[in-house]
């Protein structure tokens, strides 16, 4: 007959898939009885109506299952009691009020993916770039940075839904295995305008960064907006040791404006990890021809005066275009699709690349 131990060890393997950790480090299995080899279990959720709580049901079910000599098992769902939730939520705070992203030596890579000017795709490859890094097995936060002109819920079919809140406390929406948080969670459909000034602006993202748990991450992923505004200089201020990645397209009205989001980050005393060269061309599906069809040597101009790599070049396919506005990235959907596999090489060349740091002058 299996033990309570036997059952607690199995459970310790089941996680929270917002949180991310343990459901049995997180105090959610709260009675176990053993009838012969009937189990019954009673996990406690963090809030009613989980929305994630047909997972988590599943998860424990299949993981007592998998004891020798279980014969039946019968999980019971209920609701933390706000005491409950309280020491929850300080567990997951930590003894420091402040978030772990932001301290020196921090493990999470932080890469504020940015664009000269809109159009070029910046959100898309932020998103794709996000998955390929999760399949890889990494552990991956994207955070939509762009607050007034956020896309990020559209293009990860997340539009109309909601963060759980843990008292003060956000969790991230898990989708394609990464952990997202944006401004369109919060508002009533995504064609409401956000207007806000810069002040609030720097106050929603440090918000984003402290009172949201990401977890133990490996990569944030900010999704920025484009241009040189303000939201770079709160990222370099926030995390000063973030890196830069930087997003054009081959024709010189996108690379020469890409160029000045390098120098802006190299003057804010950013590193830049590289370019990635979107729309590189279009491969025609039923000849295989390749069409340059915004013109070729935008990404290479931008790494070249940066003196950066250009990491990746994106093409142009009909399933990446499909999939931005269904809420299907192709690097979920169709990962044998051209777009996905230059997504793939783009994030290992990721994980390799180291960043280029601007040079103190000789008056420093």
């Amino acid at each position: 007959m299996p033990t309570k131990d036997e059952i607690l060890q199995a459970l310790a393997r089941v996680k929270d898939p917002e949180i991310g950790r343990s459901i049995v480090e997180l105090g959610m299995v709260k009675d176990i009885t053993i009838d012969d080899g009937a189990v019954d279990v009673t996990i406690a959720l963090t809030v009613e109506g989980c929305p994630l709580q047909g997972s988590i049901g599943a998860d424990v079910r299949d993981a007592v299952r998998s004891i020798p000599g279980v014969s039946t098992v019968n999980v019971n769902l209920t609701v933390m009691t706000k005491e409950e939730l309280e020491a929850l939520t300080a567990r997951l705070r930590g003894p420091k009020p402040e978030s772990p992203l932001l301290e020196e030596d921090s493990p999470t890579r932080v890469i504020a993916v940015a664009s000269g000017k809109g159009g070029v795709g910046k959100s898309t490859v932020t998103v794709n770039l996000a998955i390929a890094l999760a399949r890889r097995g990494a552990s991956v936060g994207l955070l939509d940075a762009d607050i007034l002109g956020f896309s990020v819920p559209r293009l990860m079919g997340l539009l109309g839904e909601h963060p759980t809140v843990l008292n003060e406390t956000l969790l991230p929406i898990v989708q394609f295995g990464v952990r997202v948080m944006s401004m369109g969670f919060f508002l009533e459909s995504e064609d409401q305008p956000v207007i806000w000034r810069a002040p609030l602006l720097r106050k929603y993202f440090e918000q984003m960064i402290t009172d949201v748990h990401w977890g133990e991450l490996d990569y944030l992923l900010l999704d920025l907006p484009p241009g040189t505004g303000d939201m770079t200089l709160n990222v370099v201020q926030l995390i000063p040791r973030s890196e830069m990645l930087i997003v054009t397209t081959p024709q010189e009205a996108a690379s020469h404006v890409a160029l000045r989001a390098g120098a802006m980050a190299f003057r804010a005393g950013m590193g830049v990890l590289g370019v990635v060269e979107n729309m590189s061309y279009f491969r025609c599906p039923h000849c295989g021809e390749v069409s340059y069809l915004f013109g070729r040597g935008g990404g290479d101009m931008v790494a070249t005066s940066l003196s950066v790599p250009v990491l990746g070049r994106i093409p142009m396919t009909e399933a990446i275009q499909r999939g931005s506005d269904e809420g299907a990235p192709v690097m979920a959907v169709a990962p044998q699709d051209d777009a996905a596999k230059a997504f793939a090489d783009l994030a290992a060349a990721v994980v390799e690349a180291q960043p280029v740091r601007p040079q103190p002058t000789a008056a420093e």
